[in-house]
């Protein structure tokens, strides 16, 4: 009968043991999860992308001022705390159309995205120059040049300074040739997801779009730009939107992710803290005797939290080695959907996870040293044992 007992008793100890053990490997997967996603879009959201996309507002609808739309952007850049204004036709992030290119003397075709920008473009964005010269009113013969990013130098193979270099473009009824008269440092106008690609701006005076940079608070550059857009077009609809958002949507899919993992672990710590809970109540029933007797002896908490800590420490452990491999897979898929990753975020894995642990196992350790009784008879048996 005491045989079956103790059979008994190890096997519900068992299955408790597996309980803890696969419910802290899910939470603790979870959590490198969870740190992995929030530092992988905190990266995307503080990176330089090459350009600067905080305080600039956009206007998608300019093509209704008509005949004033120059007017209303000299009137813009006249505002105070409007710094500069610059007309585009690429939607942002993203690129407006892909064209056919041909460098001269050769038939080699290459696809290339295009878009058309004023000679303000890259002041507003804050776009580097690394060789030659951007658009200029200046210059006349500006309708038949072009910039390139250094992703197309890198495309057309050219080793040698690509400065007026001719470039066949086939947009168009009849092929054309244009001029490079400068090299634009590369900066992301597309998803994270795919790398930036060889990129050709053309010069137009206006277009479909307006890129406005502001200083201040966003409310204040608001109501000045919504007043001169009444001024101008005063039956069209005032829309705008903020460049940094359109940015953060590229991601918008992930933050739902991200949100959905973080229900998912708070979820999975609960359920791992009972099974721990639980398991700590069962050892303590089975050896409140023995705690019990070792405090009557003199043995100090932290002899009896070695004594208690080993068996969780060795279930936790085996936990986090599973847990780990989990969420090194699944996490390094997810990351391979990026071209920029942030690979400093295991070392803060590691210490939230000890830190956290540590809390928890002091706290089940000390209420099992407080819970244990001190009567008496505990010290009657361990006088008689010590005779």
């Amino acid at each position: 009968m005491l045989k079956g007992k103790v059979r008994s008793g190890l096997r519900s100890k068992g299955i408790r043991s597996t309980l803890v053990v696969v419910q802290f490997a899910i939470s603790i997967a979870l959590i490198i999860c969870t740190m992995v996603v929030f530092d992988q879009l905190n990266y995307l959201k503080d990176r330089h992308i090459g350009l600067d996309k905080h305080n600039v507002m956009v206007l998608d609808n300019t093509r209704r001022l008509d005949k004033n739309m120059e007017v209303f952007k000299e009137k813009l850049d006249a505002q105070s705390g409007i710094i500069k204004a610059s007309y585009t036709n690429n939607p942002f992030p993203g690129v407006g159309n892909t064209t056919v290119f041909q460098t001269a003397g050769t038939d080699d075709n290459r696809i290339m995205g295009t878009y058309f920008a004023d000679d303000d473009h890259l002041e507003v964005l804050k776009i580097e120059m690394v060789k030659g010269r951007y658009f200029s009113k200046e210059f006349k013969s500006d309708s038949s040049v072009c910039v390139l990013n250094e992703a197309a130098v890198k495309e057309l193979g050219w080793t040698d300074d690509p400065i007026n270099q001719k470039l066949t473009n086939f947009n168009g009824p009849e092929p054309f040739d244009m001029t490079i008269i400068g090299v634009m440092k590369d900066f992301n106008f597309e998803s994270f997801k795919s790398p930036i690609r060889p990129l050709v701006l053309m010069y137009t005076p206006t277009a479909n779009r307006i890129l406005i940079r502001y200083e201040g608070e966003s409310k204040e550059a608001i109501a000045k730009i919504e007043t001169l857009w009444k001024e101008y077009a005063s039956n069209e609809p005032f829309e705008y939107g903020f460049l940094d958002q359109r940015y953060n949507d590229l991601f918008k899919e992930d933050q739902k992710l991200s949100e959905l993992i973080t229900v998912l672990t708070s979820i999975a710590i609960v359920v791992a803290c009972l099974g721990l809970f639980g398991l700590a109540s069962f050892t303590a029933e089975q050896r409140t005797k023995e705690i019990g007797i070792r405090k009557v002896m003199g043995a100090s908490v932290t002899t009896i939290s070695s004594l208690l800590s080993k068996e969780f420490m060795v279930l936790v452990g085996i936990a986090f080695v599973i847990a780990s491999f989990m969420a090194y897979y699944l996490m390094d898929r997810w990351l391979e959907t990026f071209c920029l990753q942030d690979s400093t975020i295991l070392g803060g894995v590691f210490n939230q996870w000890s830190a956290g642990h540590s809390h928890s196992l002091a706290y089940h350790q000390l209420s099992f040293y407080k819970s244990c009784p001190f009567k008496p008879n505990y010290i009657a048996s361990v006088r008689i044992v010590a005779e």
